[in-house]
């Protein structure tokens, strides 16, 4: 039996169209099923906080605890606009300071407080919700893009509870093969960022005007890097 190529370390991987990507979170009842049955966010999700997406289905489930946390119990797959996704990637800071890549922690933080998304990568995880050697994506969301998110960027929301729910079953019956195959097909993403680190272009670059947020990004600002980050845990909330 051929072993699997292990995947890059650092890789954006996710259930994806042309034109959309679905990320998970999940929720307590009183938001995460009026989400899923009017197929937006109500009124009552707060959009002036920080939303955290995750592509990965399994880093959700490893998060919420299948569902089964407090606060969780509700697991949404949102399909989002893939350029609203681009955007945010393309004006992200990194969750936590890197040597070499900013020019200092004062520097950082200072984009970090401006920065409408952040990056942290989380080791991936197996069925049994174990680490992997390789990272998963998360991307924080605040401000301009969390608005953005709710209200512009999402196509559709799903409630996915129920196979959340039927995955862990197969997975506690041993049943691992049925357990991988009712798991959503996750695919790199060919996207333009992160691709390695580089200063945003300040406003009077050549690049597109349409990628870059509505206020000019600080010119210290860094887009994150799928090459080489390594990151801790966020204490967050869905």
């Amino acid at each position: 039996m051929n072993t699997p190529p292990v995947p890059p370390r650092h890789e954006i991987r996710a259930l994806h169209t042309a034109t959309t990507v679905t990320v998970y979170q999940a929720y307590r009842p009183a938001i995460g099923l009026p989400a899923a049955r009017d197929g937006r966010f109500p009124a009552e999700w707060k959009r002036d906080r920080m939303t955290w997406i995750k592509p990965s289905f399994l880093w959700m489930m490893y998060r919420c605890g299948w569902g089964t946390k407090e606060g969780q119990e509700v697991v949404l797959a949102v399909e989002i606009d893939r350029s609203g996704l681009e955007w945010a990637l393309a004006n992200a800071e990194l969750s936590h300071y890197v040597r070499g890549v900013h020019p200092d922690r004062a520097s950082w933080q200072r984009s970090l407080r401006t920065a409408p998304a952040r990056v942290q990568w989380d080791p991936e995880r197996d069925l049994d919700l174990n680490p992997l050697p390789y990272r998963s994506l998360q991307l924080g969301l605040s401000g301009e893009a969390s608005r953005r998110y709710a209200d512009e960027w999402t196509v559709s929301v799903r409630d996915v509870t129920p196979l959340a729910r039927e995955v862990h079953a197969a997975v506690r019956a041993g049943e691992r093969e049925r357990a991988a195959a009712l798991l959503p097909v996750e695919t790199p993403l060919d996207l333009a960022a992160p691709e390695g680190y580089r200063p945003v272009p300040p406003p009077n670059s050549h690049t597109s005007i349409a990628n870059r947020p509505s206020s000019p990004a600080p010119a210290d600002r860094y887009v994150a890097s799928a090459a080489s980050l390594s990151g801790s845990t966020p204490t967050h909330t869905s």
